[in-house]
């Protein structure tokens, strides 16, 4: 008799509760991402009425933050209960900071909700001086000076990102503040952008497997001959175009333009087994592929950043120099090793695939040596380099040295010129939300004011600002707001300024840089460099 117990099948384990919980975030950041978010900790100093800053603590609350405290001195009145969907008539009276806290962390228990003051006699002070330092820090204006210079002096000593948002009415802002240079390795570009097939800048195992393909091409069958890949067929005729143009390859866009002639003449008409895909994919890849190996501008940035502070010797750092040095020993970044979806034989793909992945796990192998050579290396992850040398043409630095924010003068006169010709061009070209930007700051300390105090405020700070229709437009918006939020308004903004948040915390996609203005009237933002 056979046992029941051996005909049983094993049991196949599937996703964790975590990762059925996070799906689709997994998807978009992946397991390091969330791992980062989930060490997280948020200060988040409210101020105002503070809706949008518990908008923007929902969002993070939602993806699994790790751990959020709400800096809040004020208790919860009728006017709370008006604008904030997160207070209800029993918060009244009571720590509006303890009541949001409460009611955020129902969201995802996962979460840990902290809030201050928890007694009368702690100061602010104590709440920054906390042994445990906080990842990124929110502040939502109307905010003191005091304060605010206190959350600055925090910021730069332990290079914290500080994001400041207003919402007011209709309008609002929201301003990300990097500690330094801050470098994005995995910025998630565009899938038609990745492709890099090197058919310029061949290895020599890439080149003998198209010869080996194309030996007898000529006598190829119908079948064969409709799926060499691409990158074979791009290589072949490259080799055939060097013979007749004295070793040169097609750069300009004249030969580039002949080169794919030849390729779509190249093509059997008559092919039975259903055209020929493959010439077609090598056709329209031809201005896209067949290029000389270049160095992104981004990149060069990166290269030629001056390092200081005490990010000097981070492993990115390292690595970026070790990679420069791969640049410039063999002319070219290292093989990001991706392969795109292309008509060919499945064991041919699969071949093709490997000597791409096997070339960039060579690359990145040469850089982690160069890495290891160096003062501070010895402990650099291996997957770090193999990180940063398969997105090394994507790599964004924020607050780059060359990059320097300009004065918010210089700006707001680029912004009334361009507003000039907008007026000229017509509604393809709108007009600058500059001017609700100085609105807003001109009560960034105060909880209200006039009309006439906006206009005078932005008249002391942007002289050429003073009397413009569109600036006294938003003055006059801002002034009947009242230093009120619309919880509509608010909840657009927190989405908006989660998602910076995301990015800079997971240190993956490219954030804002560094100021959104929200216009709720027409329905549209515009990112200005502060």
């Amino acid at each position: 008799m056979v046992d029941v117990m051996e005909q049983t099948p094993p049991l196949l384990h599937g996703p964790s509760e975590k990762e059925r919980k996070y799906d689709r975030q997994l998807r978009l950041w992946a397991a390091s991402g969330q791992s980062a978010l989930e060490s997280a900790h948020i200060l988040l100093v409210n101020s105002g009425c503070g809706t949008v800053g518990v908008e923007t603590l929902k969002n993070l609350v939602l993806p699994g933050i790790g751990k959020f405290t709400i800096a809040d001195e004020a208790k919860v009145s009728d006017a709370d209960l008006g604008v904030n969907f997160f207070l209800d008539e029993g918060c009244k009276g009571k720590s509006r900071a303890q009541c949001c806290a409460e009611l955020l962390t129902e969201l995802n228990p996962e979460v840990q909700g902290n809030w201050w003051p928890r007694e009368k006699s702690s100061s602010f002070e104590e709440l920054l001086g906390s042994p445990e330092p906080f990842t990124a820090i929110l502040y939502s204006a109307p905010i003191s000076e005091e304060r605010l210079r206190m959350l600055e002096t925090y910021a730069s000593q332990f290079q914290t990102p500080l994001v400041a948002v207003q919402s007011a009415g209709f309008y609002g802002y929201f301003q990300v503040k990097l500690p330094g240079a801050f470098p994005i390795v995995d910025t998630h570009p565009d899938d038609t952008a990745i492709d890099d097939l090197r058919v310029l800048a061949p290895w020599p195992e890439l080149e003998d497997f198209a010869r080996n393909m194309t030996k007898n091409f000529e006598s190829l069958d119908d079948h064969e001959h409709g799926h060499l890949p691409m990158v074979v067929l791009l290589l072949h005729y490259l080799e055939e175009w060097r013979k007749s143009h004295d070793g040169a390859n097609p750069i300009s866009l004249k030969d580039k333009t002949e080169f794919r002639k030849g390729l779509e003449a190249a093509m059997r008409r008559d092919n039975a087994e259903g055209g020929e895909e493959n010439y077609e994919e090598a056709v329209s890849g031809v201005m896209r592929h067949v290029q000389p190996p270049a160095l992104p501008s981004t990149l060069r940035q990166v290269f030629d950043y001056q390092r200081q502070g005490t990010d000097a010797d981070s492993s990115f750092w390292l690595i970026a120099a070790a990679v420069k040095r791969f640049h410039e020993k063999h002319g070219t970044l290292p093989v990001s090793g991706g392969l795109p979806d292309m008509k060919a034989q499945s064991d041919v793909y699969i071949r093709l695939q490997n000597l791409y992945k096997t070339k960039a796990r060579q690359d990145a192998r040469e850089v982690l040596a160069t890495v290891r050579s160096m003062e501070g290396g010895a402990d650099v992850d291996s997957a770090e380099v193999e990180l940063f040398c398969t997105n090394a043409r994507f790599i964004k630095l924020i607050n780059g040295a060359d990059v320097a924010p300009k004065t918010l003068v210089h700006v707001t006169e680029q912004e009334l010129a361009n507003d000039e010709m907008a007026a000229v061009v017509g509604p393809e070209m709108p007009y600058s939300l500059i001017g609700i930007y100085l609105a807003l700051t001109a009560t960034t300390h105060l909880e209200s004011a006039s009309e006439e105090d906006i206009e005078s405020s932005i008249a002391r700070h942007v002289p050429i600002a003073a009397g413009q229709e569109r600036i006294l437009k938003a003055a006059k918006e801002v002034a009947r707001a009242g230093g009120v939020e619309l919880h509509n308004t608010s909840a657009v903004l927190g989405g908006m300024v989660a998602q910076e948040m995301i990015k800079i915390i997971t240190k993956q996609y490219i954030p804002v840089d560094n100021t959104c203005i929200f216009d709720g009237i027409d329905s549209r933002c515009q990112v200005l460099r502060l």
